[in-house]
């Protein structure tokens, strides 16, 4: 196969916050696609062991339905050296940190601040977290809370030519939903290979249902992922959902401020759509947050790539 050189002078400056990239192509990008096909694209492992789901009691579906053994004992109070605040050391790696940089970037919307981790110089895929009701950017990449796993999707991005980025989210309203996808618009023109995942936990549903009928970003998508979070009516017939964007559920069994009835209603009701890409994982017993500390990342990402 004929290589196709393509020199970048990989310059990532942001001044008031706006992108700058350089880039200095030698070829038609088209031909770097055919040397790389997306399909084939899958995260390499890091620290499977200590992030896979400690186990399966039930499979629905052909596996399109999960049921994860989760026990508040071992997945918290010995996970962690303070229990939900800091996980054990085993757990993290802050390599990513010398390339985690807090920005702020002008839309028509106003402004957005957003942590970004990574050089998205051809990047192959962009992760974004976006944070529920009381979050905030910080979230998304503090390192030692949720048992580490911010930190894992972190080393996963840094490691797969990949990018992570955690924008402020305010009220998660409309207003919160517009400067985030200006800012997913600038970042998607300036990695015009790569995939975007956007994950929501919680209230922050809202802003992953309002981008799903986007279709500039949703013809991006790699996949969409609610954690604790909600389904919407209107996802159906949006344009996520007639592209096909694999959609995943995390949810606790347990969950007292979102009951995973309504949640396990839209995974039926998406389920009903022949084929339809859906992935749903049931902690069993888990509350609220339990699937922002136990979704393994990996899993749902290389899932999201093979089934998009």
């Amino acid at each position: 196969m004929v290589q196709v050189r393509i020199s970048v002078e990989d310059r990532y400056a942001v001044r008031g916050g706006q992108f700058r990239f350089l880039f200095v192509l030698w070829a038609v990008m088209a031909c770097l696609l055919a040397t790389a096909p997306a399909s084939a694209f899958q995260l390499d492992p890091f620290k499977d062991r200590l992030f896979s789901y400690p186990g399966i009691i039930e499979r629905r579906d052909d596996g399109a339905y999960l049921v994860v053994d989760y026990r508040e004992l071992r997945d918290i109070n010995k996970r962690d050296s303070v229990p939900e605040r800091r996980v054990n050391r085993r757990y993290v790696d802050l390599m990513p940190r010398r390339r985690q940089t807090e920005q702020t970037f002008p839309t028509q919307a106003g402004e957005i601040d957003y942590f970004v981790v990574g050089n998205p110089v051809n990047a192959r895929i962009v992760t974004v977290y976006v944070h529920g009701r009381g979050g905030d950017r910080k979230q998304g990449v503090n390192d030692f809370s949720f048992g580490g796993n911010f930190n894992r999707i972190k080393n996963l991005m840094v490691r797969n030519s990949g990018v992570y980025i955690t924008p402020d989210g305010g009220q998660l309203d409309d207003h919160a939903a517009a400067r985030i996808r200006y800012l997913l618009d600038a970042v998607l023109k300036q990695v015009p290979n790569g995939r975007l995942v956007l994950a929501c936990g919680s209230a922050g549903g809202s802003v992953c249902h309002a981008l799903a009928q986007n279709e500039a970003i949703a013809s991006r998508m790699a996949g969409i992922a609610l954690l604790g979070s909600f389904g919407a009516d209107n996802f159906v017939g949006s344009a996520a959902w007639r592209h096909r964007v694999p959609v995943f559920l995390g949810h606790g069994s347990a969950d007292s401020v979102i009951p995973i009835g309504n949640v396990e209603a839209f995974y039926r009701r998406l389920r009903e759509t022949s084929g339809y890409p859906v992935r749903m994982v049931r902690f069993e017993t888990g509350g609220h947050g339990t699937p922002i500390r136990m979704t393994d990342w990996r899993d749902m990402i290389n899932w999201m790539l093979a089934a998009s």
